[in-house]
């Protein structure tokens, strides 16, 4: 094990694929990088981790020619190289697949993946024969061909799909070094096993992998050496046969794990939400109760339901049958308006395209579901709005220059918090969380972690939805497990395990709810919360 703080030398060496050797990067008056040596060598899996804001985007992008370093150099195979542009980079073998996809949405996956280098006819033609060919063989070599269709259309994917297309399109050529980032954050549960096979056999092939990613059972599951960023500099490499979740987590932010979560009891006896034999199109016969402070964790494996139960609830689907109750009182949803007014919050699992609108500031995105409480007349008080918004952001320590900067050039981290800081100003009775730390950095985890606690203190009833198995147990006052749309048991705290739930969330004798029987039900115009 490479002692912390102490980064390996790079000399020129036959044992490395692409290196960087005391790389400094500034933008103006930041400074990303300080003197950074690390290696990536071929055969291996190196892990780069550290928080949001560590430096490791601007080292992938240093790496694929995207930035020149303004002190060191960039070495390949031990010689230095100086890459002008991401094409030159591409041509001498490193490739990144990056954490949001480019697809062109206009035509095939098969054009997506050989976009640039289509095989053309003697007439300048697209040659459809041989580009099914190639699209063929390389889903099949990549163990892909059963979980896209290479006719499909680029805007017709599904975010896991439009991640396959980047992975595919990174593997075409003669790829020595490959970066994945945040690669299964889109992914099911079988698709990221395939990747993680193709990652094995790659670097059997002696490509040197770079693999960047919060989830640590990945991590542990793929890594030879985890290499940690802190603040721009090198905190050290680990061989990850010889270190642990731990050890990893104190070099990253200075302190333990066991620190992470809040363990409180503030639930209170008043029911806040209640649901009875709730039925969509996606979900059937849900009953549950959340009270004031508690904290109800929503598990189950991908494609159990539980995304579009929170849906439902925040008015985004129809009820086909059922009940749903906030403090007593029947809801009719019609739509998100109804949820937003009766007192219902919705942190979506895909913040950038279902929550936040990237071009404008966090003070609008903050203000955006509590307008009108800020306005006067027809007019909003923008003394009012700016106010709440600084509050806010000082609150939940957004990073942030102004609460006038773009939501778009903020960390995961901070776009969730500025998500948060939304239903914090509009004051929320039940506020659903789906997967709040998705693609989050460990230490802007602990943060939201905090909020969450404090928004059971205040009272409010919290539902969140997550398939971070530790995530859930250390969050939840109890935990229900869904499988096929359906509700297969319920855990306690006390009671709760990994295993425990996998067994509630792996039942056999359920079969999935079929849509299409769904749809040929009647539907129930009267039930509250019916259709919109």
């Amino acid at each position: 094990m490479t002692t912390p703080g102490t980064p390996p030398p790079t000399q020129a060496t036959p044992g490395v694929g692409v290196a960087v050797e005391n790389v400094t990067k500034r933008f103006g008056a930041v400074q990303a990088l300080s003197g950074v040596t690390l290696a990536f060598r071929p055969g291996q899996v190196t892990a780069l981790m550290g928080e949001n804001g560590a430096g490791k985007s601007t080292l992938l992008k240093i790496l694929t020619g995207d930035h020149q370093p303004t002190e060191g150099r960039v070495l390949l195979a031990g010689a230095p190289v100086s890459f002008a542009s991401p094409h030159d980079a591409r041509r001498a073998g490193i490739r990144i697949i990056p954490q949001e996809p480019e697809i062109i949405p206009h035509v095939s996956v098969a054009e997506n993946v050989y976009a640039g280098s289509l095989p053309r006819t003697t007439g300048r033609r697209l040659d459809r024969a041989e580009l099914r060919r190639r699209i063929t063989s390389d889903l099949a070599r990549l163990g892909f061909e059963k979980v896209i269709d290479p006719d499909q259309l680029g805007s017709e994917l599904t975010p896991a799909q439009r991640q396959l297309v980047e992975i595919l399109r990174a593997l075409t050529g003669d790829a020595k070094i490959i970066a994945f980032d945040e690669p299964t954050s889109s992914l099911a549960e079988n698709e990221a096993e395939a990747l993680f096979a193709l990652i094995d056999r790659l670097r059997a092939q002696g490509i040197a992998i770079i693999y960047v990613s919060h989830r640590m059972k990945e991590i542990f599951r793929l890594a030879d050496r985890i290499a940690v960023l802190r603040d721009g500099s090198s905190a050290g490499v680990l061989d990850a046969t010889e270190t642990t979740e731990s050890e990893v987590v104190r070099m990253m932010v200075g302190r333990d794990l066991s620190s992470f979560f809040v363990r409180q009891d503030v639930a209170r006896d008043d029911v806040v939400l209640e649901l009875d034999g709730v039925t969509t199109d996606d979900v059937t016969d849900i009953s549950l109760r959340i009270r004031a402070g508690e904290v109800v964790a929503l598990a189950g494996l991908m494609g159990a339901g539980r995304s579009e139960l929170g849906l439902a609830l925040a008015g985004d689907r129809p009820l086909r049958s059922g009940r749903i109750a906030l403090n007593g009182r029947p809801l009719r949803l019609r739509g998100p308006k109804d949820a937003i007014r009766a007192g219902i919050g919705l942190a979506p699992e895909e913040r950038k395209a279902q929550a936040l609108f990237l071009h404008r500031s966090i003070r609008d995105n903050t203000s955006l579901v509590s307008l009108e409480r800020l306005r006067r007349m027809r007019f909003v008080r923008r003394g009012r709005e700016r106010a709440a918004a600084q509050d806010f952001s000082d609150r939940l320590r957004v990073r942030t220059p102004s609460i006038e900067h773009e939501v778009r050039k903020l960390s995961g981290g901070n776009q969730q918090k500025v998500v948060l800081a939304r239903w914090l100003l509009r004051r929320p009775k039940v506020l659903i969380l789906d997967e709040p730390t998705r693609g989050i950095d460990i230490g802007a985890r602990a943060e939201i972690y905090r909020i969450i606690a404090d928004l059971a203190r205040d009272g409010v009833a919290l539902l969140v939805i997550s398939s971070e198995l530790p995530e859930v147990l250390g969050l939840a006052d109890r935990i229900v497990v869904m499988q096929g749309g359906r509700v297969t048991g319920e855990l306690g705290r006390a009671e709760a395990t990994e295993e425990a739930i996998l067994h509630l969330a792996m039942a056999d004798d359920l079969a999935p709810l079929d849509p299409a029987r769904a749809a040929a039900r009647p539907r129930t115009d009267s039930a509250p919360g019916g259709p919109r």
